[in-house]
């Protein structure tokens, strides 16, 4: 039987959140294991951006993140800004630019910010153990907790909990988290996949399986009152359904059996400009509209509201351009679901954080341990929200857990 090695802290899960906590922690003087099942670190910081890491967002702030607990994020964020990470790029000389609306990406590689919280660990002397299992947690009264790992037991007088949520589970997401976190006695806010393209039954979409690949820029809408989310964002059709940035912005506010509301030309007035178009040109209306909108989805888009293509403008009843032009501002189609966690880029719910510190993150159930990251119910927008959410969730629990076992 293997011998237990000590740690002060014990973190599990060596993506972006686990990793700055354990570099935080280590470069304050703690003894920290830093473990993970996967072969390859940090996957999900490889794959990000096209390869280029969507790193963070110059405008993140509480209002860009979705909880049951909406305040909590707030501290955690406030003290750990893009600036502070972007100091960190610049200490590693790691070139980045901007892309579109604050996001941030690397100038070459996501391996260069992979690459730079690895260095940060190793100067925090980090040790590391993957890939490893853990089997089994258990609290060890005052001596903290043990973990029973296929590579031999671990004891560690904190433990952070970093293993992320379902999503992408092709490069190994687990439920790991939210069956610890029961086990200690924490509620879960129910989990679903969020920034996931959006599916529609076979019948309802078989018009617009032929426009696969066709995309333009539209405002995007729903849900009611406090839980409505509105973007305007580039809109991509697929064979099954609806994807790009705007779809994926919404599926974190869509509920199954809701609608969701697209204005075609959120731009335009379309109805003023039907209507004016009718005593000034000859034109048909399906020339007209593929001005607007691709025309591929012009001519689909009449079809499917019943509106011949080739009819000219001025022969139409103003109540019919009328209809069109509000159908344009008003498109609703109801999902009939998401294309699931293979294809979300992240986990909406998680571990409750109203049994969490927003300062520390910190269990209010157990002392001396944490949950960071996408493990918990904080779930930002795309563009580099949760990749923020990362780093500040795992800094403010590398200190807190430093602080802990100094005080212990």
């Amino acid at each position: 039987m293997r011998a237990m090695e000590s740690f002060d802290i014990a973190v599990i899960g060596a993506g972006a959140a686990g990793m700055m906590c354990a570099a935080v922690a280590g470069q304050l003087g703690r003894r920290v294991v830093l473990i993970d099942h996967s072969p390859r670190l940090a996957e999900k910081i490889r794959i990000s951006g096209g390869g280029r890491c969507n790193f963070t967002n110059l405008h993140a702030g509480p209002a860009n993140y979705l909880s049951a607990n909406p305040h909590f994020c707030r501290s955690a964020l406030a003290r750990y800004t893009p600036r502070d990470f972007l100091a960190l790029l610049k200490r590693h000389r790691v070139a980045w630019h901007e892309k579109h609306r604050g996001q941030l990406f690397c100038d070459h590689s996501s391996e260069s910010v992979i690459d730079m919280l690895k260095a940060e660990c190793d100067t925090g002397r980090i040790t590391w153990r993957r890939p490893v299992m853990v089997d089994a947690v258990r609290l060890q009264d005052a001596d903290g907790f043990a973990l029973d790992t296929n590579a031999g037991p671990v004891g560690a007088r904190a433990l952070v909990i970093a293993t992320g949520g379902l999503s992408i589970p092709k490069i190994g997401a687990t439920d790991f988290a939210y069956r610890f976190a029961k086990q200690f006695g924490h509620k879960l806010v129910d989990t679903r996949p969020a920034l996931v393209p959006l599916t529609f039954s076979t019948d309802e979409w078989a018009p617009f399986v032929p426009l696969s690949g066709v995309s333009l820029e539209v405002a995007l809408a729903t849900g009611q009152k406090k839980s409505c989310g509105e973007f305007v964002e580039d809109l991509l059709l697929t064979h099954r359904g609806l994807s790009g940035p705007g779809v994926l912005q919404i599926s974190s506010y869509w509920k199954p059996g809701e609608p969701i509301c697209v204005d075609l030309l959120p731009e335009r007035d379309a109805t003023a400009d039907l209507l004016q178009a009718k005593s000034g040109t000859k034109r048909q209306i399906g020339s007209l509209l593929a001005e607007w909108v691709p025309v591929r989805l012009a001519h689909v888009w009449l079809e499917t509201h019943g509106v011949p293509v080739d009819a000219r403008i001025a022969d139409l009843p103003d109540k019919t351009l009328r209809q069109i032009g509000e159908a344009l501002k008003r498109w609703t189609l109801t999902p009939n679901g998401t294309e699931g966690y293979k294809k979300a880029e992240v986990t909406k719910g998680g571990v409750d954080t109203r049994e969490l510190s927003s300062a520390t993150m910190m269990s209010e159930r157990v002392p001396g341990l944490y949950f960071i990251g996408e493990a918990v119910d904080v779930t930002g927008w795309l563009g580099g929200y949760n990749f923020q959410w990362a780093w500040a969730s795992g800094v403010a629990a590398g200190q807190a857990a430093a602080d802990f076992v100094r005080s212990a």
